[in-house]
């Protein structure tokens, strides 16, 4: 039989090396280090900071859709000072640590208004204090189709008002639910590098990281559902947050993040959040990475309706489908 042999840098030489195993199979000299000589993980990021973009001519003028595309849409004047204004209430957040080694890394959208956004609200920080940029094809807008009619776009709208924002698929673009799909990738590799702490320079081992995700509304609350696992419903009981406005998922007392370590329950519930939601949001805080939240097997919508306890259920599913016509109140506006 042929020995198959692999011929790479060994990391204990500079020179390509030969490394197979008794059975003649090429090994991997990184695993096989790695699993001798275990490195500690690197620390988690102290935030993940989900920034929606500036004001842009589309959230202005949506006639700008039928002659301009969706990724070539610019930021307006008070787009630009909203991120300005946004980069210098970050800035203030990691400067209340107190600690000297804060660093910034950016993931952002490709569409242009974000990539602008990007650029204004990087003003508040030097640079050695950016640790780095990743344009992230995955996080950009919905696909809402090409040049867009406006009167087309109307009667779409109408229909996934009645359809469901959630799995309504515009023609020639995507649902909420496509969108998903693709953030789900996403997270996959965000988890990935903070895992291997890709985002740490060379020789660093800093717990005061922060990622900053520039994105756009709609794509930042499925980024939120995903990571936190909400409902169809939980998710359509959300409103967008501001042009140039942020959240901020922090790093709790155990290790895991939380909106309510930065933000009040008051805001959270103006976002959209239901007490459910806050429940495990209060859990977030105190939890560790891989602990499963089990008291919450049976929360939120009621899908067991056989228990003895089964009325509490039903006023729980009450409270998360809240009211239509607030849920619903944003359809028309861009995300």
């Amino acid at each position: 039989m042929a020995t198959l042999i692999s011929r790479v840098p060994c990391n204990s030489c500079a020179i390509t090396c030969s490394h197979e195993n008794e059975n003649g199979f090429a090994t991997f000299p990184e695993k096989a280090i790695s699993s001798t000589s275990p490195r500690a993980k690197p620390p988690r990021p102290r935030r993940i900071i989900l920034v929606r973009h500036g004001q842009s001519q589309g959230n202005v003028d949506e006639c700008v859709y039928t002659r301009v595309a969706d990724p070539k849409v610019t930021l307006t004047e008070r787009g630009i000072v909203e991120a300005e204004e946004c980069g210098r209430e970050i800035r203030k957040i990691l400067e209340r640590d107190g600690v000297d080694d804060w660093k910034v890394y950016f993931y952002v959208s490709p569409y242009r208004r974000s990539l602008e956004t990007l650029r204004n609200l990087a003003k508040a920080f030097e640079r050695s204090r950016i640790a780095g940029v990743r344009e992230e094809p995955r996080l950009r807008e919905q696909d809402f189709g090409n040049f867009q009619d406006q009167e087309q776009m109307k009667i779409q709208k109408a229909a996934r008002k009645q359809y469901g924002r959630f799995f309504y698929r515009f023609p020639n673009g995507e649902s909420a639910a496509d969108v998903y799909d693709r953030i789900t990738g996403f997270r996959e590799t965000l988890r990935s590098d903070i895992d291997i702490g890709r985002f740490q320079p060379p020789g660093e081992q800093s717990p005061n990281m922060n990622l900053v995700i520039v994105s756009h509304g709609l794509t930042l609350r499925v980024f939120l559902m995903r990571w936190y696992k909400w409902t169809v419903k939980q998710f359509e009981g959300l409103h967008n947050f501001g042009n140039g406005k942020f959240l901020v998922m922090e790093r709790g007392y155990g290790g895991r993040y939380s909106l309510l370590m930065q933000h009040t329950r008051e805001e959270l519930k103006e976002f959209g959040l239901t007490d459910t939601m806050l429940i495990d949001q209060e859990w977030q805080k105190h939890a560790k990475p891989g602990e499963l939240h089990y008291d919450c097997t049976t929360t939120g919508p009621s899908y067991f309706t056989h228990f003895d306890d089964h009325p509490a259920g039903e006023i729980e599913l009450r409270e998360e489908d809240g009211d239509e016509s607030s849920m619903n109140a944003e359809v028309e506006r861009r995300e």
